[in-house]
């Protein structure tokens, strides 16, 4: 799936709760994809959940 048809999607998406349920519907929509992509990526491997935990805690290292 490219990059315009996953923007593409998420905008629809979160159009559609917007218009259907409302702004804080949205705001919570938008939440649980943020989530999910997150899930997704470390699920994949492409996204090391311990080194950005680190990171943003300030522990991350120049190694």
């Amino acid at each position: 799936m490219s990059s315009t048809t996953t923007g593409v999607a998420v905008g629809a998406t979160l159009a559609i709760s917007a218009l259907a349920f409302g702004f804080w519907a949205m705001l919570l929509v938008a939440l649980f994809m943020a989530v999910g992509a997150v899930v997704g990526r470390s699920l994949e491997g492409r996204l090391d959940v311990r080194g950005a935990f680190d990171a943003l805690r300030g522990k991350r290292t120049s190694s």
